[in-house]
């Protein structure tokens, strides 16, 4: 079955097309949800609304672009709208100085996908969601400022500081267990 007919299957809300295209997304899109939300049940909660918005809607899937990018959008949305529910964006602020952040391309490079998640984990619910949005979505500045009811210079600010704060981590003594994946030492 092509995607298209997958997505045709969905749209007439056949069952099995529903869970097949659950089963296909959803463990990508988990990871999606679990890049803005620190407690995986939170996760998996946007997870399921996420989708439940994804079959409400697939009729608004044009066609145009990728599929997945489509529900991704889906699944980024229903994480800010999650994190706005709970009022943990609302702690943001400007910072007014320069900050210098020359970042290690190799150290970032070498880190896996478990140890970028446990990083995240450790910043605060606005730097890692303008992180996310700024970094891993490619959003810029005025769309994240417009996405979170922030201002320009605050997601500035908030990306400034997560990337701040994930170089401290990265050579804090606190967290050996990073370094010594990185250096290749510890299995």
């Amino acid at each position: 079955m092509t995607e298209e007919q997958l997505i045709a299957a969905c749209q007439q809300q056949e069952p099995l097309a529903q869970r097949r295209l659950y089963e296909m997304h959803a463990p990508k899109m988990l990871g999606v949800c679990r890049r803005y939300l620190s407690r995986i049940e939170d996760a998996e909660d946007v997870l399921v609304e996420g989708f439940c918005k994804v079959f409400q809607n697939l009729d608004q899937y044009t066609g145009k672009g990728s599929f997945e990018g489509w529900i991704r959008r889906i699944m980024v949305n229903e994480a800010l709208m999650f994190l706005r529910k709970k009022h943990a964006l609302r702690n943001a602020y400007e910072i007014q100085e320069h900050l210098d952040l020359r970042s290690d391309q190799n150290v970032v490079a070498e880190l896996a996908a478990q140890d970028i998640l446990f990083l995240l984990d450790q910043l605060p619910t606005g730097y890692r969601t303008v992180f996310n949005l700024y970094v891993l979505e490619g959003f810029k500045h005025r769309e994240i400022a417009e996405e979170l009811g922030i201002s320009i210079n605050t997601s500035k600010s908030q990306l400034i500081l997560a990337k701040k704060r994930l170089q401290e981590l990265l050579l804090d003594v606190n967290y050996p267990g990073v370094r010594d994946r990185m250096k290749g030492t510890a299995g």
